[in-house]
């Protein structure tokens, strides 16, 4: 049994607004699955596909009380390029953002409504990566984090350390997972979690239960009667699981 990273959830006061957003900074196409829910991923994407991680916007009646600790990071492939991508993001809504970050390569900024992510200058690790480079999570142990997160998905450890840990799908394609060390986790909050989907075949309530015995714990977000189920990693952080597909 394992579990795949197949999409990052976005909450927002207008689903439809936010999502064209991330769908022109990603260059991504949009479909919906239904009111209030945009789905933004790459055109002709046969989800889900560990070659991208897409973008799920969700509209809730109160955005700014549901907080989570993670945002994306966006790949660029030269210096040009990074200048070119956040002058474009700029135009389509996006404002600059201080999070502390000081002086460093990347652009901090925040999309329409507010959401925090970053432009990063040119890496060789993400050179292959999609437009969306990583998903970062912040925490307090990446260590311990790592060592759910491995054991909770079919993604793979490529390094850990006391400040950092990255994983990436197991088939070595898409954007990672990067699990970062920061001190007061909880004063830089936006409103994105992760949505876990298990393989077909599987059995949701055995994955949760998997889950559950590696010490997620359950977690009420207001979900009411669906057919996800939403839980919270060692840290706090929620996720929800998916049925499977």
């Amino acid at each position: 049994m394992a579990l795949r990273l197949v999409q990052v959830n976005f909450k927002a006061r207008d689903d439809s607004a936010l999502g064209r957003f991330w769908a022109e900074a990603l260059g991504w196409g949009v479909s919906s699955e239904g009111p209030g829910v945009t789905n933004v991923e790459p055109v002709g994407f046969a989800w889900p596909d560990p070659t991208a991680v897409c973008v799920d916007v969700v509209t809730v009646p109160d955005p700014e009380t549901v907080k989570y600790r993670a945002h994306l990071d966006l790949a660029t492939t030269s210096l040009a390029h990074q200048a070119e991508l956040v002058a474009r993001l700029v135009e389509l809504g996006a404002t600059p953002a201080d999070v502390g970050q000081g002086d460093v390569p990347w652009t901090v900024l925040a999309d329409p409504e507010g959401n925090v992510f970053c432009v990063l200058e040119p890496r060789p690790i993400y050179r292959d990566t999609g437009p969306i480079a990583t998903v970062v999570v912040n925490c307090a142990d990446p260590r311990a984090l790592a060592r759910f997160w491995g054991e909770a998905t079919d993604w793979t450890v490529h390094e850990v350390n006391d400040d950092h840990a990255r994983l990436r799908s197991a088939k070595g394609v898409g954007p990672y997972l990067e699990l970062l060390r920061t001190s007061g986790v909880e004063t830089v909050w936006n409103r994105v979690h992760l949505d876990v989907m298990p393989y077909p075949g599987d059995d949701q309530a055995a994955e949760v239960a998997r889950l559950r015995a590696l010490g997620a714990t359950d977690a009420d977000v207001g979900q009411d009667d669906v057919s996800w189920v939403c839980l919270a990693d060692p840290e706090g952080n929620e996720f929800c699981v998916l049925t499977p597909g």
